[in-house]
């Protein structure tokens, strides 16, 4: 072997492992299992083939091909993903094969056997071989615990130099990698899920008070696969008053999750048995807090609706270190109520620290609107630019249902959040006239005669 030779093993050594390394790092960047598949097919073409292809099988065995991809942009490729015909018992084509635990198999387009000799998975891939073109194919399955999720393609065609015994090893390294990946990502999926559930589980139900209207929303984070301490709850007091509180435990993680509904519980138990201002409630339960779970800090907003069936209501409200809460009138004016009586500190700071109570006038058909800073808070910008956003949403959706409001206000603002996000809402009815008459989009309001 001449120096020409070594330099060319160099070469191609160096070439592999950085066709590795560019692999390795766009399934790095994704927790999504068909996006990081079909960057790695990206790199793959041209740099080691002509046009490869990804399968995977879900769940209940289906078989769905994901990702085609070809280095001849002019070639279309309309109609070459989806569903793919499912693997038969007696595996004899070299896809079946592969994903039956076979493979990899390094392959000759001549040796292939013709469509009507084996199954119809067989046959529907070889629909691509003329329409693609193809001399030479590795097929290597997609293996992660021992377990087949799907299988790669990958096709050199004629003029190119075909593949060879050393290109099926990398090959094989590639599919495993990115079988981990494609692993990894529904195992964070599932995760995610299960979390979700758990977080939802430990949400009440809302009561049903007449002449007010209640909704609530909760939109887990979109890049975390945990529980968190975002909570709302609402419930009728013995006296008649209508209890709205939001509130977050510090921390994304079980702990929290945990904590959160046993600070909820501690705050029903104190709400229902003392009946005192906002304020009061607050730190009675930031007192508990401090006995019971040191080193734990929560925000709360804690608020009454006060008032007679037919009105006139008012808000008596106290926040603990939480967003303050926002009034929307039926014409689509908004204050936020953040008067300094009704703001202290975090719960689990200072449990000695007085709380005082805010007290507001609720105007007719207006909107009460609890929340926490998932829907306003966004890396590289100010507080008062989320709070600013959320006032001009809420403004233009004034007169919607108030569903319809609830849910425009979560697509709009929690879209990609990195925290949970918790809506509470509370409508009062439109008192102007005896009757029930059509509001906008259909909603129908009280109306009720002053």
């Amino acid at each position: 072997m001449d120096d020409y030779d070594v330099d060319e093993a160099l070469q191609q050594a160096l070439d592999r492992l950085t066709l590795l390394n560019e692999a390795t790092t766009a399934l790095a960047g994704t927790l999504d299992a068909v996006e990081g598949l079909q960057r790695v097919c990206r790199i793959l073409v041209p740099q080691l083939a002509d046009w490869c292809m990804a399968d995977v099988l879900g769940d209940e065995g289906e078989l769905e091909r994901v990702c085609v991809t070809h280095r001849d942009r002019d070639i279309s490729l309309t109609g070459v993903v989806g569903s793919l015909p499912g693997v038969p018992q007696e595996a004899n084509s070299p896809l079946a094969r592969v994903l039956s635990g076979a493979g990899p198999l390094l392959l000759r387009a001549a040796e292939l056997p013709p469509p009507d000799a084996v199954d119809a998975l067989h046959a529907h891939g070889l629909e691509l071989l003329p329409r693609l073109g193809g001399e030479s194919l590795i097929v290597a399955p997609l293996r992660a615990r021992r377990q087949v999720l799907g299988a790669l393609t990958v096709v050199r065609v004629g003029g190119s130099a075909p593949l060879t015994d050393a290109d099926v090893a990398l090959v094989d390294d590639l599919a495993h990698r990115m079988a981990l990946a494609l692993d990894n990502a529904r195992l964070h999926l599932e995760t995610q899920r299960i979390a979700e559930r758990l977080q939802r589980s430990l949400l009440p139900e809302l009561p049903r008070v007449h002449g007010l209207r209640i909704a609530a929303r909760y939109a887990p984070a979109a890049s975390t696969a945990e529980v968190g301490g975002d909570w709302y709850d609402c419930f009728r007091l013995p006296n008649g008053d209508t209890s709205l509180i939001v509130g977050d435990v510090a921390g994304h993680d079980l702990r929290a999750a945990v904590t959160m509904s046993q600070l909820r519980n501690m705050l029903r138990g104190i709400a229902c048995d003392r009946q005192e201002p906002p304020g009061h409630i607050l730190r009675r339960l930031d007192t508990a807090t401090g006995v019971l779970y040191e080193h734990i800090t929560a925000s709360c907003v804690y608020a009454l609706v006060k008032g007679p069936e037919r009105g006139p209501w008012l808000l008596h409200w106290a926040r603990a270190g939480h967003p303050p809460p926002l009034l929307i009138t039926y014409d689509g004016d908004t204050r936020y109520l953040d008067d300094a009586a009704g703001h202290g500190l975090l719960l689990g700071i200072d449990p000695r620290s007085a709380r005082d109570s805010g007290v507001d006038t609720l105007p007719n058909g207006s909107t009460v609107l609890l929340y926490t800073d998932g829907l306003i808070e966004r890396r590289g910008e100010s507080l008062d630019q989320g709070l600013t956003r959320l006032r001009q949403h809420a403004a233009a959706l004034a007169r919607e249902p108030l569903d319809t409001m609830c849910d425009e206000l979560v697509a709009g603002l929690a879209a990609g959040s990195g925290d949970d996000v918790v809506l509470l809402a509370l409508r009062l009815p439109v008192a102007r006239f005896a009757g029930s008459v059509p509001g906008p989009a259909g909603d129908r309001h009280d109306r009720m005669a002053l």
